[in-house]
């Protein structure tokens, strides 16, 4: 039989073993728990790597819309009307591109059914105003609308733009339309006198800060209008068209609110086009 110590001494020898046994499964754990993450972390680093490479290599197609607007453009912002103030008389046509470019002049012609009406305008002055005007006209938001409003007494102006004024006779909603939505002023003539002076084109509002939208206004004679208006271009022919129109008067049918009326003479826009810019 063995004895008590040797019995002892073997049992110790066994939690001896049995300790370093545990201590070596222990390490190779932490070694493969190390090489593991060093291995994530090289792959993160690869990851991180190509990314950079792309997006530092890659195309313009591959720049998010995000990215700020280059040295020839700005950034304009479009407020959509809320549902509930989407009459029948707003024209949906969608949104203008949120950058524009702010540099070149373009032409606008009016053709109407008197003659054509055309004006330049500087897009360095109104960059979103002329953009949402290019926008509108290549959706032929314009044709076929009729000039609603003309004003011969304290100011002299032709309004335009409302895309529901159109067909025979006039109605009491002509002068409530336009776009789906509003854009803010720009061009702002408060250093000119008169501020809007004849062969002027501005841009109506209901009287807010950014309520600017499709309708606009012919200025053929000096107008002492307070500064709010956006002052879109300058008539380069056609102003004899308008005098025609202002000759023969207006039926006074918003004398008792904005002033003037229908115009006697009967002015269709047939097509609104915008050049593409020059310059």
């Amino acid at each position: 039989m063995t004895s008590t110590r040797e019995r002892q001494r073997a049992a110790a020898r066994a939690r001896l073993e049995k300790e370093m046994a545990e201590r070596a499964a222990r390490a190779r754990k932490r070694r493969q728990t190390q090489a593991i993450v060093g291995a994530a972390s090289v792959l993160v680093l690869v990851i991180a790597g190509t990314v950079w490479l792309a997006t530092t290599l890659g195309g313009d197609d591959d720049k998010s819309d995000t990215a700020g607007p280059a040295a020839d453009h700005v950034q304009c912002a479009w407020t959509e009307l809320p549902a509930d103030q989407r009459t029948k008389q707003i024209k949906d046509v969608g949104l203008p591109p949120a950058q524009q470019a702010n540099t070149g002049t373009q032409t606008m012609t009016i053709d109407t059914n008197l003659g054509p009406i055309t004006a330049k305008i500087d897009r360095s002055a109104v960059p979103c105003t002329a953009g949402s005007f290019t926008h509108l006209a290549e959706k032929n938001f314009f044709d076929n609308s009729k000039c609603h409003r003309l004003v011969t007494e304290g100011i002299k102006v032709l309004q335009c733009g409302d895309p529901s004024a159109t067909g025979k006779g006039w109605r009491e909603t002509d002068g409530t339309g336009g776009p789906s939505y509003r854009l803010a002023e720009e061009n702002l003539p408060t250093d000119k006198r008169p501020p809007y002076p004849e062969g002027v084109i501005a841009m109506a509002n209901s009287g807010q800060p950014g309520s600017t939208g499709s309708q606009f206004f012919i200025v053929y004679g000096d107008s002492p209008l307070d500064p709010n208006y956006t002052v879109l271009g300058t008539v380069t022919g056609g102003m004899d068209i308008v005098k025609q129109v202002a000759t023969a008067g207006d039926d006074k049918a918003f004398a008792q609110q904005a002033g003037g009326g229908h115009p006697k003479k009967e002015v269709t826009i047939k097509k609104l086009t915008m050049s593409a810019p020059q310059g």
